[in-house]
């Protein structure tokens, strides 16, 4: 019987260790994409380089003003680790590759159960040619997310408007 960990487990685990350069004081988050079983690239959530990051900063502007999580990412120093990864790999290295997400608690370090690509981070996702999202879910669950399904389920047009 085969015991090793599955593959998906396995890139989870490289995308939690990758969340660990994060320097978002609310959440952290690690990203890889994976084609035909090699990593293309990785990303984790931090200030553009050669700014300051929020954790030498010691202040974030979102939580300092009481911004939910999932609003108004104009206030927000960070780039996101999907678009971190995405922009570390050349397009023809990505298309039909898979990105591998997942998220913790920046003061717990409790993996998030509702890790989900923002409504940005899709649309780069679309644009990149990556074809599923594989987000950790905690206690060992995951979630695997056809892309294809946010291009026909398109969340940016009113639902009055939708075919």
């Amino acid at each position: 019987m085969d015991n090793r960990t599955s593959k998906q487990h396995y890139y989870l685990g490289i995308a939690d260790a990758v969340l660990g350069r994060s320097t978002c004081m609310r959440r952290k988050y690690g990203a890889i994409i994976v084609r035909n079983d090699e990593i293309i690239s990785t990303g984790y959530n931090g200030a553009p380089r050669g700014r300051l990051n929020c954790s030498e900063l010691g202040c974030c502007t979102r939580e300092d003003l009481g911004i939910p999580s999932g609003e108004r990412y104009e206030l927000c120093r960070s780039v996101h680790a999907e678009a971190n990864a995405i922009i570390s790999a050349a397009r023809r290295d990505m298309l039909g590759g898979t990105l591998y997400l997942v998220g913790r608690d920046a003061k717990t370090g409790e993996l998030l159960n509702d890790t989900m690509p923002c409504s940005m981070c899709k649309r780069l996702i679309i644009n990149a040619g990556i074809t599923q999202v594989v987000v950790s879910r905690g206690g060992g669950e995951y979630e695997v997310i056809h892309v294809r399904d946010w291009v026909y389920n398109d969340e940016s047009v009113p639902r009055t408007l939708r075919p």
